[in-house]
């Protein structure tokens, strides 16, 4: 009988040993948040209702902001799809990343706060477009680059570990297809910025770029949805971005701030007060070390962003005064670099024999064959031209409060001779900071700049 009590006595005692070891587990897992990162591909920082289209459909963005915190400055480190995912995820400028050229890979020995969370303990996950080359997949604990696993991704996780996502879209990169969505946009809602024609060919391009976004959007809510089901939203911070500006002329691969300037979104129950705004500058560089610091991670030096945390809780602080800019070669060969105050933008041009030719594809697009019928019927605003303009001015200023465009240069104007001077100051001493340097040699154009067909010598054999 003594032996049978025994028996009984241990068991017990296991169980609730067992039991316990459980609870401290998730208990030790729900203290450290979970992070999912959707990365837009293409997608302007004001095209969504967020930041107040009145007619392109994003009802769970929409929703992300009411429940997050709005950032209006959030800016990336250029307007490049491969070198600006490099820099989120190293938090570098593309430069110091050995990626700042589209379609380089990601070398191995750069350091990813993505593997400082895996070595911290969390499941680390990618969903979705792969654009940083094969020798960074080992950072993450399983690389998906199928389309519409998202949710199937997020399922599949070891529920006894805090997770990372990287959730990245291939929408709305072109090219685009009709009819993608129940409800398409008609192209009398299209907003035709001003250094793009006004006809129909552009409107049927915008409304179809539209489309993608709603597409998105959609993947969005059933992931937030997904995530109620887990039990896991609670304790999940969620960051919406984009990697650069629309796929039109003048937007991606420009360091305007219609390439650059990006839609951020930062979601957190019961930490980020709901509806709040921020309009501080920050970079797509410093959400590496922000994602660390909530993490409860130290961030090391080789992170050259700025964690902008304490805006999370206090959105009239600053963390940074200038962010920066760069432009490398994307399909064609450029050199430019950028710094921006809250009012100000100061641009170089360090290549100003070469026109601003927008990507491939887009020079391929309906808009810029259009753009070129009409520049040929000498039908093109001077604001619309730019894409064409050779030489180009080696300096570029503009006032953003009145000019968001940045349509009217004011650099040599008298009235702006301080500006100028401290923002060239600023640019010069983060290139310094940085080792940022002019290449020795320009890389040969891929494709044509006005055809957008690849060019015989990259043609594969």
């Amino acid at each position: 009988m003594r032996l049978i009590l025994f028996a009984i006595f241990l068991l017990t005692f296991l169980a609730v040993n067992v039991q316990t070891g459980n609870a401290q587990t998730e208990s030790s897992s729900a203290g450290k948040p979970n992070f999912i990162v959707f990365i837009a591909d293409d997608m302007a920082w004001d095209d969504c209702g967020a930041y107040g289209h009145p007619k392109i459909q994003t009802p769970n963005l929409d929703q992300l902001s009411k429940d997050g915190m709005k950032f209006n400055r959030a800016f990336l480190t250029c307007s490049s799809c491969s070198p600006s995912r490099a820099s989120m995820i190293t938090g570098r400028y593309p430069h110091s990343t050995g990626a700042h050229q589209l379609h380089l890979p990601l070398p191995a020995s750069q350091v990813t706060f993505v593997e400082k969370l895996k070595e911290a303990g969390y499941y680390t996950a990618s969903a979705g477009k792969w654009h940083l080359g094969t020798p960074t997949e080992s950072k993450f604990d399983h690389v998906t680059t199928k389309l519409n696993e998202w949710v199937s991704t997020l399922e599949q996780r070891p529920k006894e570990k805090p997770f990372f996502m990287w959730f990245a879209f291939i929408d709305p990169h072109r090219p685009y297809q009709r009819n993608i969505i129940e409800r398409p946009h008609k192209v009398e809602e299209v907003i035709v910025p001003p250094y793009l024609p006004d006809t129909l060919e552009v409107r049927n391009d915008l409304a179809l770029y539209y489309d993608e976004i709603t597409r998105l959007d959609l993947v969005v809510g059933r992931v937030r949805e997904a995530l109620k089901k887990q039990n896991a939203a609670s304790n999940t911070v969620i960051v919406f971005v984009s990697d650069n500006g629309r796929p039109f002329p003048r937007c991606k691969t420009t360091v305007y701030d219609s390439g650059i300037r990006t839609p951020c979104l930062i979601a957190w129950p019961g930490q980020i007060k709901a509806g709040s705004v921020c309009d501080s500058l920050i970079s797509s560089v410093d959400l590496a070390p922000t994602i660390l610091e909530l993490a409860g991670l130290p961030v090391s030096e080789t992170f050259q962003g700025k964690s902008f945390r304490t805006l999370l809780q206090n959105p009239g602080s600053k963390t940074r005064s200038h962010i920066f800019a760069e432009h490398n070669w994307h399909d064609f060969e450029d050199f430019g670099r950028a710094v921006r105050s809250p009012r100000f933008k100061y641009i170089r041009n360090f290549y100003t024999d070469i026109p601003g030719t927008p990507p491939a594809d887009a020079v391929r697009s309906e808009t810029f064959v259009k753009m070129l019928q009409l520049r040929g019927e000498n039908k093109l605003t001077t604001d619309q031209k730019g894409s064409f303009l050779t030489p180009r001015p080696e300096v570029e200023l503009y006032d953003l409060e009145a000019d968001p465009h940045e349509l009217h240069n004011l650099a040599g104007q008298k009235a702006y001779t301080k500006v100028e001077q401290e923002l060239r100051m600023a640019l010069d001493q983060w290139q310094e900071e940085t080792h940022d340097r002019l290449p020795r040699s320009r890389r040969p154009d891929e494709f044509d700049r006005e055809t957008g067909l690849q060019l015989p010598a990259f043609k594969k054999k």
